[in-house]
């Protein structure tokens, strides 16, 4: 009886929760209900802030492509979030279009697979129109550009606002990767990294096919436009060189070599990695992460972002 009380009591003793750690609250969870997610309870926020960038990719994609988003071809996985501003079909010829279509239709997929493995929540407000996309660019020359931007106009156009979209989501799963601890959560985040690094690759690449081609009417080359946008998203995330244009200085080439620059990476040729505060302060588009705008005018949804929110009134109270 003694040996049986005590073996009991180390059972016990293994189930209870350790600070901080995440495997015993999943232990505890899988016990008491066996249909429980093999996603731990402390990814699940990390899991669901993407969906924020998945939705957007999503609607862009598939409107730039169809001229119809989510509400048509997957009403299920907006959970009732309003539908997007201003997106509309894209003035594009059939390789970029094919392009669009394929990267929106895996948008969905990620929508699916994350859905799959949390909860999930509604697709934020998203703003898509011409005129977010122009305040964008002009940020990121300093100046407006006359006539404004307008990312519907033609391929070129496109492929450019395209390069403002997959590489932050992709420095999101970079960063919070070894913050993960379930084994299932990585796989995850692994897997969808690998796309959007595909999609980020394949957008550089078509781009720098027209590293020196003019923009028109602006008269200015397409890789300026890159180098000009990766450095606003370095000035609004506030932590340093993460995002490098499709031409860059030797001393910052691979290897100190070369300028050309397909791919972005650090000096070792690593992928960049960027914290969820920092996803916020570029895609709000104001350096903050408790105020929303740009791409999301009402904020974007979740946990993390609903707290820098509420952090945000707490102080203006």
């Amino acid at each position: 009886m003694a040996i049986f009380a005590s073996v009991f009591a180390s059972l016990i003793l293994l189930l209870l929760p350790v600070p901080g750690s995440c495997s015993t609250e999943l232990l505890i969870e899988s016990v008491i209900d066996r249909d429980a997610s093999s996603v731990p309870r402390c990814d699940v926020d990390l899991l669901e802030f993407p969906l924020n960038l998945e939705y957007l990719g999503a609607e862009f994609f598939l409107f730039g492509s169809m001229g119809h988003g989510l509400d048509r071809i997957a009403p299920n996985l907006t959970m009732g979030g309003p539908a997007p501003i201003g997106a509309r079909k894209a003035n594009l010829d059939p390789f970029t279009q094919d392009i669009a279509l394929q990267f929106g239709w895996q948008q969905v997929g990620h929508l699916r697979a994350i859905k799959n493995a949390v909860r999930g929540f509604p697709r934020p407000l998203l703003d898509l129109s011409a005129r977010s996309f122009a305040k964008v660019i002009d940020k990121a020359f300093g100046e407006p550009l006359n006539p404004p931007f307008d990312p519907y106009a033609s391929s070129t156009n496109f492929l450019i606002a395209s390069y403002l979209i997959p590489y932050i989501a992709l420095t999101g799963y970079v960063g919070s990767n070894p913050n993960l601890q379930g084994s299932a959560s990585k796989r995850l985040a692994a897997g969808l990294l690998g796309v959007k690094s595909g999609q980020d690759a394949i957008i550089r690449t078509l781009l720098y096919q027209k590293a020196n081609e003019k923009v028109h009417p602006y008269g200015i080359p397409v890789a300026a436009f890159t180098n000009k946008i990766s450095q606003m998203r370095n000035n609004l995330g506030r932590s340093g060189l993460k995002d490098e244009g499709l031409l860059v200085p030797k001393f910052r080439g691979t290897e100190r070599k070369i300028r050309g620059n397909v791919l972005a990476g650090n000096e070792y040729s690593i992928a960049f990695d960027r914290t969820p505060e920092e996803i916020l302060r570029i895609v709000y588009g104001g350096g903050h992460e408790g105020i929303p705008g740009g791409f999301f005018p009402n904020g974007a949804n979740g946990r993390i972002a609903g707290s820098h929110l509420h952090n945000l009134i707490g102080a203006w109270d």
